[in-house]
């Protein structure tokens, strides 16, 4: 495993942490719908500078402005598959384990749709977001 991935490993497991104890939070106050699109702002936002300043190096000498702009459409796209691939989880475990409490099917769902886009997201920043105008690749 290269040093960037590891470096990618560990930066987004810890936005997607943040990102998945803010929904946790934030369903008390909000649906699930709502809260899981809160929380993916609040994770994206700590994964931006996680990703800029430790993971891609080189990438804080591009152009702030551009890379926030791609970084929001690779983040959209990530999204989409965070809240299908948790809603289709909701509903498979709802339908497959009826006994599972919602609360815990709504985090393990949310949970997977994380990891989901995840893989999409690590190639669109590679690739569009930081990929421009980036250092060689560092250990």
């Amino acid at each position: 495993m290269s040093p960037e991935v590891a470096r990618f490993l560990i930066a987004g497991g810890s936005a997607a942490a943040i990102n998945w104890l803010a929904r946790i939070a934030l369903s008390w106050v909000m649906p699930y719908v709502a809260s899981m699109l809160v929380a993916y702002g609040i994770g994206m936002a700590a994964g931006f500078w996680l990703y800029r300043t430790f993971v891609f190096r080189g990438a804080a000498t591009g152009r702030l402005p551009r890379q926030v702009a791609v970084f929001v459409a690779v983040n959209a796209v990530g999204a989409g598959v965070v809240l299908g691939v948790s809603a289709a989880l909701v509903a498979a475990l709802a339908g497959l384990v009826p006994a599972v409490p919602l609360p815990v099917a709504e985090a393990l769902g949310h949970g997977a749709g994380i990891a989901a886009g995840a893989v999409s997201n690590y190639f669109g920043h590679q690739i569009l977001t930081f990929g421009a105008r980036r250092g060689p690749v560092e250990a």
